[in-house]
């Protein structure tokens, strides 16, 4: 049976004890849980090991300074993209500002903003462990959903034997997988139909009509209702995007296909979110086989493809219902004519045209539109960052 750690993005926080060394180790079972691990470290950790080790265990930087990537805002793109946390080795010092939200480097800055699952190893000294100011620190914690596993008792720094021992990895990893397994979330019980990616309208054989859609936007939108604890069905066009964990995936090719996958969904939905790329036009008749270039410039008749998200507005009911439009110019304008003739809760407006966002980028520079007013003005988002705001405003519509 496969790890609950699957798929999953795994922030790996290292503080400055010696326990770090065993946060290499941990690094390995967590990839062998076939988890994807970023390693932040303070700068305490580094001086017991290196950022170099982790890189190569993890096959990514491990990251150490607020400021090393000031043009995408380290802390705040690392808390969004990861899917759950754990801190190995915990200081006292981390407990105590993991408890108060003090945020005075990357490690804690990105734990202020991360909103999964965490998991914590302390290990210290005993006679730090027993201060009444770490009991309360952690009794804190926990009163916040954080795991705590360990300390165990063992062979301490300075050839001392006592409880604070950080617990072993094997053991981390385990409670890890658990808070995974076990995690809710805001929107637990909610089942949320994400559709994502494009379409392709066959020409022929072997040519269609379509569009230049990653469907990386979708996908970030699934993975982030995932995390939050819904129940999420992904119907996606055609992308090499691996499957988000804890979604169940629907992979369809033409526009029909997709309009019939998400009505046959609809109906147990409470939110849909209507990411994908759907292709406007699709050739009249299919020509069988290849056409071939001997055979002159084939006369090719479009129609329309189904209108999916205008049939989801007019069938809305109760749910919430988020369209996506991409633009080019008269942003505003079109999204809210869009907006209100497909009775949308929300729309995301792409500026689109540009290399670095819209389509097949990692970034999208775009505004939300909302029915109640509750807009999100024009800026440029990494994808997990505007997923997150989806989901957000999901979460209050779904409250309501």
């Amino acid at each position: 049976m496969a790890s609950p750690l699957a798929g999953r993005r795994v922030l790996l926080g290292i503080t400055g004890g010696v326990a770090a060394y065993k946060a290499a180790y941990l690094a390995r079972l967590l990839r062998e849980r076939e988890a994807e691990v970023q390693v932040v470290m303070t700068r305490s950790a580094t001086r017991f090991v290196g950022p170099d080790t982790f890189a190569a265990l993890t096959g990514r930087e491990a990251h150490s300074e607020v400021f090393e990537r000031t043009e995408d805002v380290l802390h705040v793109r690392l808390a969004h993209e990861a899917d759950t946390a754990v801190v190995a080795p915990a200081t006292a010092n981390i407990l105590a500002k993991l408890a108060t939200g003090v945020a005075d480097d990357l490690l804690t800055s990105i734990l202020l903003e991360f909103r999964g699952p965490l998991v914590v190893a302390p290990a210290m000294h005993s006679g730090m462990w027993t201060n009444p100011a770490t009991a309360e620190n952690l009794r804190v914690l926990e009163g916040r959903g954080v795991g705590v596993v360990g300390p165990v008792e063992g062979p301490l720094a300075a050839g001392d034997e006592g409880m604070g021992r950080m617990a072993e990895p094997d053991d981390i990893a385990a409670a890890l997988e658990r808070a995974v397994a076990e995690g809710g979330g805001p929107l637990i019980g909610r089942r949320i139909l994400v559709t994502a990616g494009p379409t392709h309208e066959p020409i022929d054989a072997v040519r269609y009509v379509g569009n230049r859609s990653s469907g990386k936007m979708g996908y970030a939108v699934a993975r982030e209702a995932a995390k939050r604890g819904a129940a999420v069905t992904l119907v996606s066009g055609p992308s090499h995007l691996p499957d988000p964990p804890g979604v169940g995936v629907i992979r369809v090719e033409t526009a029909e296909e997709m309009r019939d996958a998400v009505l046959a969904r609809f109906e147990d939905a409470d939110a849909v979110v209507k990411a994908a790329a759907v292709a406007d036009w699709r050739p009249k008749e299919r020509a069988e086989g290849k056409l071939k270039k001997e055979g002159g410039l084939p006369e090719l008749l479009l129609e329309p493809t189904p209108d999916i998200l205008r049939e989801l507005g007019e069938r809305k009911g109760h749910r919430v219902l988020v369209g996506f439009a991409a633009e080019t110019e008269d942003l505003e304008m079109a999204g809210r004519a869009k907006l209100r003739e497909k009775r949308l809760d929300l729309i995301v407006v792409n500026e689109v045209g540009t290399p670095d966002t819209g389509f097949e980028a990692d970034t999208n520079r775009a505004m939300i539109l909302a029915a109640d007013g509750n807009d999100e003005p024009m800026r440029e988002w990494t994808k997990a960052e505007l997923a997150a705001v989806i989901c957000d405003q999901l979460e209050t519509l779904q409250s309501g």
